[in-house]
C-alpha cells in the first residue's frame, strides 16, 4: 500500500492529496474556456497524480507544485487557455483576500452601519484570513482539518461574492454557520447510506 501523499498549503498545514479535488480543479479550468469534460479531466487528473507519487521519495509537495504541475499538463495537452484561465482565477482571488478585511462590528442599528461606513473606522479590522476560521473549528468544535478547510472555502466564498471590502465579524460567523451545519448534515446523510 503506498503512502499517502501531503499537500503543504500556503498557510504551513499539511492535508491529504485529494485525486478527486485535481480533477474538480482541470475540469473548472476546462470550463473556463467552454470546454468542460469530466472524462477528460479525469484522465489529465490521472496524469498529474501519477507524476506526483512517482517522482516524490518524500510524499510530501506544496499546492504551488501542484497547481504548477497541473498547469503543465494543461499546456502540453494543448489546452493553454484553460492554463491561463486558472492561472488568472487564482490571481484574482488572491486580490481578493488582499482586499478584504473582517471589522470587530455586528450591525444591529442603523448607527452601526453608518459607523462601518464611515471614514474614520473605530472598530478593529484583521486581514482576511480562511485559516483563522479553519483553526477555530479544528480547535473549538474538533471538526477534522479537512473538514474545516471545506467549510472555510464554501463561507470564504459566499464572502467573496458579496463584493464588500468590510464584512463584519458576524456576518462571518453566520456564515461559517450556516456552511458548517450543510456539510456536517451531508456527512451524516453519507455515513447513513
Amino acid at each position: 500500500m503506498k503512502t499517502q501523499l501531503k499537500v503543504l498549503k500556503a498557510d504551513g498545514t499539511f492535508e491529504e492529496y485529494l485525486h478527486t479535488k485535481v480533477m474538480g480543479t482541470i475540469n473548472n479550468a476546462l470550463g473556463a474556456i467552454g470546454q468542460a469534460d469530466i472524462y477528460l479531466a479525469e484522465q489529465l487528473a490521472e496524469v498529474v497524480t501519477y507524476y506526483l507519487y512517482h517522482r516524490n521519495s518524500t510524499y510530501k509537495v506544496s499546492s504551488n507544485e501542484v497547481f504548477s504541475i497541473i498547469k503543465a499538463v494543461l499546456t502540453a495537452t494543448g489546452y493553454e487557455e484553460a492554463a491561463v484561465a486558472i492561472s488568472e482565477h487564482r490571481f484574482e482571488r488572491r486580490i481578493k483576500r488582499c482586499r478584504i478585511e473582517v471589522v470587530s462590528a455586528d450591525i444591529d442599528e442603523l448607527t452601526d452601519a453608518e459607523r462601518l461606513c464611515g471614514a474614520q473606522l473605530s472598530v478593529d479590522r484583521t486581514p482576511w484570513d480562511k485559516t483563522r476560521i479553519v483553526r477555530h473549528l479544528v480547535r473549538n468544535y474538533g471538526i477534522c482539518q479537512q473538514t474545516a478547510r471545506a467549510i472555510a472555502s464554501m463561507a470564504e466564498e459566499r464572502i467573496f461574492n458579496l463584493g464588500l471590502p468590510l464584512i463584519p465579524s458576524g456576518v462571518v460567523r453566520q456564515l461559517v454557520l450556516g456552511d458548517a451545519a450543510a456539510v456536517l448534515r451531508a456527512e451524516k446523510q453519507l455515513q447513513a447510506v
